[in-house]
């Protein structure tokens, strides 16, 4: 069927979808190990799959510095997928969960696009196998019981001003950053989305229900008024925690609309949290299938970062493969011109963004891999424009290939999964752009100055207090966990390209030590985002034959 006019989720929804029994047995899922939820989605029970361990090669996507006009990187991943599978590599795809304060806010769905997509998409979108809402929960009795604790007698002396726990909801709501509670005597607190929430990290690296537990227990929500550490566990609700987390901890099987299946499973934002999908998920699918195929959310120096430096080395999945995604308006974004402005040719503009896909190759490099550039191509680049990106790999040594999976599904990934399919062979050649030990305030400097191509690092002055709580604890070689913006490599939005010369300024440090991590948080990065002025879900609606439109 020639679907090349039709929008996604027209697409979408015309696709013939196997039941999720075959998809499983196909990928190697024994039947006692397949939990259906419905007829086209299911999860897996790891603990039913047997022995084996995870070999498979992991092909990594990630990106340049992203724009508001989107890069379409998961449906490069999705195609990406297709496409080594078409070649006849026994293929797997890991990807995050949508989270709805993106799918009702700016970016829409997130499940890939025209003929590169996961389905059902409708539902994944939407409230999929419930584990969002088993994460929010979990959050949120923590923080109930944190202020039951206080009310009836506070026997561990935390002191309520010290409480860095807050409440989590699935939603864009600004009004929620900060408010007032009754509890501890009128604590003033905040929401997060539950994207950036400890127990999303918790559950995305996580390696079994043991390790989930364990990490719940270790959750600090704030400190005693000796200053001394108060946990999840000494308020016993990892328990609780654990028993709502059941069924959210088990990765979630779907299938592409070429069939080639798919687990989706965790959804940290990398803007804002670590970015990946979950570290069972991952696993998993290098149990099941020779490749897998994941993202890391945004850019480079966001989501493939964090992924190198915390998930690759907590869950030993470093990647054999690095793709980064690139498109020609990204690029003339990052040359100068405006987002209004970007359907005419203009390869001087394209060249002039360059910098900043060349920083992220860079990048990739430090880490050891040499790259794989996916152009992906949208309908009005030109073939000056796209000749510019590909001018520009060929004289530094880098792999591309001209990607139109959107248009043309598997068929159009075919040349990026011959390059893919070349370095498949090779062993994964990870390095760290700093040492395990390192220190958080020496891990922030590296990546700061390596990654981002800044001048160095200044603290606020609660952030440089939160360091020395952090290193009197002993939690200073715990990585990091940057939180900035996406657009730019900066603290700064709107300094694109490849800027330099700037500092970083880290405005407060934040121990998770359930997650096992330290994020900073830089510029004006916010943990709760707001709507903006013209919300996708003004433009979402359901039909009262039941069917959705406005999702894409």
């Amino acid at each position: 069927m020639n679907n090349e006019a039709l929008d996604d989720a027209s697409i979408a929804a015309t696709a013939h979808l196997k039941p999720i029994a075959e998809i499983a047995a196909a990928a190697g899922v024994p039947d006692e190990a397949l939990e259906p939820y419905g007829r086209h989605q299911g999860k897996i029970d790891v603990a039913c799959l047997g022995g084996g361990e995870p070999t498979g090669a992991v092909v990594l996507v990630s990106a340049m510095s992203p724009t508001p006009a989107g890069e379409g990187k998961s449906t490069v991943t999705v195609g990406l997928g297709d496409a080594l599978a078409a070649a006849g590599h026994r293929t797997m795809i890991a990807l995050r969960e949508p989270s709805l304060g993106p799918v009702f806010g700016l970016k829409g769905g997130a499940t890939g696009g025209g003929n590169a997509q996961i389905v059902p998409m409708v539902s994944i979108n939407l409230h999929f196998t419930g584990d969002f809402h088993a994460i929010t929960s979990a959050n949120n009795l923590l923080a109930a019981m944190v202020d039951n604790h206080l009310h009836h007698g506070n026997a561990l002396d935390l002191d309520p001003e010290s409480i860095s726990f807050k409440r989590v909801l699935d939603v864009n709501d600004r009004a929620l950053r900060r408010i007032r509670l009754d509890s501890g005597g009128g604590r003033e607190t905040g929401f997060d989305i539950t994207a950036a929430s400890e127990v999303m990290a918790v559950l995305c690296l996580a390696r079994d229900m043991g390790d989930l537990k364990a990490r719940l227990g270790r959750i600090t929500v704030g400190f005693t008024r000796s200053g001394l550490p108060v946990t999840a566990g000494d308020l016993e609700a990892s328990g609780a925690m654990a028993m709502l987390l059941r069924d959210a901890l088990k990765p979630n099987l779907v299938q592409t609309i070429a069939g080639t299946p798919a687990l989706v499973h965790g959804g940290p934002f990398a803007n804002i949290a670590h970015g990946c999908n979950s570290a069972i998920a991952t696993d998993t699918a290098r149990r099941l299938a020779d490749v897998v195929v994941t993202e890391a959310g945004f850019g480079a120096d966001l989501g493939a970062e964090k992924f190198l430096d915390i998930k690759a080395r907590a869950a030993d999945c470093a990647p054999t493969v690095v793709v980064l995604v690139a498109t020609v308006r990204a690029l003339k974004m990052h040359g100068g011109r405006d987002k209004a402005d970007l359907a005419g040719s203009d390869p001087t503009a394209v060249a002039a963004g360059l910098p900043n896909l060349a920083r992220h190759v860079r990048n990739v490099r430090r880490y050891g891999y040499e790259p794989v550039v996916a152009l992906n191509r949208f309908g009005t680049d030109g073939d000056e424009e796209l000749a510019v990106v590909e001018n520009y790999c060929a004289d530094n040594g880098v792999r591309c290939a001209i990607t139109e999976v959107h248009a043309r599904g598997a068929a159009g990934g075919a040349e990026l999964a011959r390059h893919v399919g070349a370095l498949l062979g090779q062993t994964p050649s990870y390095r760290g752009i700093y040492p395990p030990g390192a220190d958080v305030e020496e891990q922030i400097e590296a990546i700061v100055r390596q990654v981002y191509g800044g001048d160095g690092v200044e603290f606020a002055p609660e952030a440089r207090a939160q360091l020395e709580r952090i290193r009197a604890h002993g939690w200073e070689r715990l990585p990091v966990c940057i939180a900035k913006t996406q657009y730019s490599f900066s603290d700064d939005p709107s300094l694109l390209g490849a800027p330099s010369g700037f500092t970083v300024r880290v405005r407060e440090l934040v121990p998770k030590t359930g997650a096992g991590f330290v994020v900073a948080l830089t510029g004006t990065v916010m943990t709760m985002p707001g709507l903006p002025a013209a919300p996708a879900a003004e433009r979402m609606d359901v039909h009262d034959d039941g069917t959705v439109a406005g999702l894409f």
